[in-house]
């Protein structure tokens, strides 16, 4: 018990940084669901059920411009598609827990507790895995419910000048430039941001999946030297 606990304090103390950058990003959340149109309730329900701050933010934007729902569900999956590689990447660290658990810790899955999970898998072996990544990914979720909830309450009176949305980058540049170790890391987030900003424009956000693949194979072929 006290292994399970220190370990579960121990994601806890490594996510607590990144609570910084979440913050505004569930305030942004909130506040954009009323300004579009969403009662409390269906803003709550929405952070709840996606929980995917850049899916949330993509819907709520559809949502806004009347789209239809299929045009949303679409959009929402294929943005939260990075989640399966994530999934595939934590596989082998979590297989030994029970169907049951791993369908709770996949709920809680989110960019930021795979970051600082899967790097502190790697270093130490020794680490209670289970509890160590519920104790980044469930302090996570309660602080963007929370700020989700209070951005709807104080939604419109949230100035339009103050620029809550720039901290929705920050909190992804601080995951990624620690990960960012060798050669192949280097030139996987170089050619996949780099791809995904040019596609911005493409529709239902394919840009930033077409980046994310990019990126990925751009970092196997330097990884393996397939170039040479």
């Amino acid at each position: 018990m006290s292994s399970r606990r220190a370990s579960f304090l121990d994601g806890a103390r490594t996510v607590a940084p990144v609570m910084v950058g979440i913050v505004p990003f569930g305030l942004v959340a909130g506040a954009a669901a009323v300004r579009v149109g969403l009662s409390g309730l269906h803003a709550v329900g929405l952070s709840v059920l996606v929980f995917a701050g850049a899916s949330q933010l993509a819907a709520i934007e559809l949502l806004g411009e009347n789209a239809p729902a299929a045009v949303v569900v679409v959009t929402v999956l294929v943005i939260n598609l990075r989640m399966t590689m994530y999934s595939a990447s934590l596989a082998p660290y979590l297989q030994e827990f029970s169907t049951r658990w791993r369908a709770g810790m996949a709920y809680v899955l989110t960019d930021q507790a795979y970051a600082l999970s899967v790097t502190e898998f790697r270093a130490d072996e020794s680490v209670d895995r289970k509890w160590y990544y519920l104790g980044t990914a469930v302090p996570l979720w309660v602080v963007w419910q929370i700020c989700t909830v209070i951005g709807v309450v104080v939604g419109a009176r949230v100035p339009e000048s103050l620029p809550l949305e720039f901290a929705v980058p920050l909190t992804f540049l601080a995951i990624l430039v620690p990960t960012i170790t060798d050669s192949p890391s280097a030139v996987a987030a170089g050619v996949g941001g780099s791809i995904a900003v040019i596609g911005a424009g493409l529709p239902l956000n394919l840009g930033l999946i077409t980046g994310a693949v990019t990126g990925v194979v751009a970092g196997l072929v330097v990884e393996t030297g397939w170039f040479r």
